[in-house]
């Protein structure tokens, strides 16, 4: 998905200095599942967000969304703080401008409801329709923005595959008329024959609507067909952050670069002779010269001391 970047225009969102923390049972502390997280996505774009398993990019989602909320730092939209306590007005804006699609397409639909209600119940909380015609006409209209058939309404969510029950959350998301979707994970719980189908449509959505994406994924593979920049997340802290072929084609972090290696190849001679490379923390620890974020070329950011910031720009600098 190629968008139009200009740097000199506000982005559409922007996140600072993001803490979240958790009370755990049993501990005096609370556990801090992501800490000292920054980025900016412009409008139009494609953000993807990668990392393994427990690494925290779940909760910067859901910390957007205002699921999760921050010990530290703030998030804006559209210029205005959305974090903590803001105006029911603006409360307003951001549940119908922000929606998120779930990563379990089952667990995040309501057994007991019909999808017309599923679909419809951000619109029915937020009174955005003027008559019950009206409603069903947007349900109608949702459902077939995303290929599904009108009479689908009338069913329940256990009545549908997995793919289609995906193709309702998106449907959901977008009968509000967002300007910004966080997709968490949307194709994990899909088959492969699925995925395709559901990346493609969110490609065309994208295009027909103007759109701006921020995809939450673990399969670079994936991430790199549908985003336009990627940020590598570790142990609750991002370490990586550049275009999606920057990253690809020079990746600095080992953290990067352990996953990029797991990354499987079609080609069998290709992936025979492919080096695993594994990432170890504790040959990371810094003492005198801790990490700080910089931007080792341009638009391309690491997290890295002095020396290897220098051994990354000499990494990278024409021979």
């Amino acid at each position: 998905m190629a968008y139009d970047y200009n740097s000199s225009k506000p982005p559409l969102l922007e996140v600072r200095n993001m803490r979240v923390e958790f009370r755990v049972a049993g501990r005096r502390t609370p556990f801090v599942a992501v800490r000292d997280i920054n980025f900016a996505i412009h409008e139009g774009e494609t953000f993807g967000l990668v990392g393994e398993s427990g690494s925290g990019k779940t909760t910067i989602g859901r910390a957007i969304i205002r699921i999760n909320p921050l010990a530290e730092g703030e998030v804006i939209f559209q210029g205005e703080r959305i974090s903590g306590k803001i105006p029911a007005e603006l409360d307003r804006s951001v549940i119908q401008n922000i929606q998120m699609i779930f990563q379990d397409p089952m667990a995040s639909l309501n057994e007991r409801a019909k999808v017309d209600y599923i679909i419809s119940e951000g619109l029915i909380n937020l009174k955005l329709f003027k008559s019950e015609e009206e409603r069903r006409a947007k349900v109608r209209q949702a459902l077939l923005d995303v290929g599904l058939l009108p009479e689908f309404s009338s069913r329940f969510p256990h009545e549908f595959s997995g793919g289609q029950r995906q193709r309702i959350g998106v449907a959901r998301a977008l009968i509000m008329n967002p300007r910004f979707i966080i997709a968490d994970e949307p194709i994990s719980a899909l088959d492969v024959s699925i995925r395709a189908q559901v990346l493609n449509l969110l490609s065309q959505l994208q295009k027909e609507r103007g759109l701006t994406y921020l995809i939450i994924a673990h399969d670079l593979s994936v991430m790199r067909f549908i985003t336009d920049r990627i940020a590598v997340i570790s142990k609750g802290v991002i370490v990586e952050l550049a275009d999606t072929e920057e990253l690809f084609a020079h990746p600095l972090h080992p953290y990067t670069q352990a996953l990029l290696s797991a990354v499987p190849s079609p080609d069998p001679i290709v992936e025979r002779q492919k080096k695993l490379l594994v990432y170890d923390p504790s040959q990371h620890r810094y003492s005198e010269s801790p990490p700080s974020w910089r931007e080792v070329t341009p638009r391309h950011y690491v997290l890295a001391n002095d020396e290897e910031a220098d051994s990354y720009r000499t990494r990278l600098s024409p021979k």
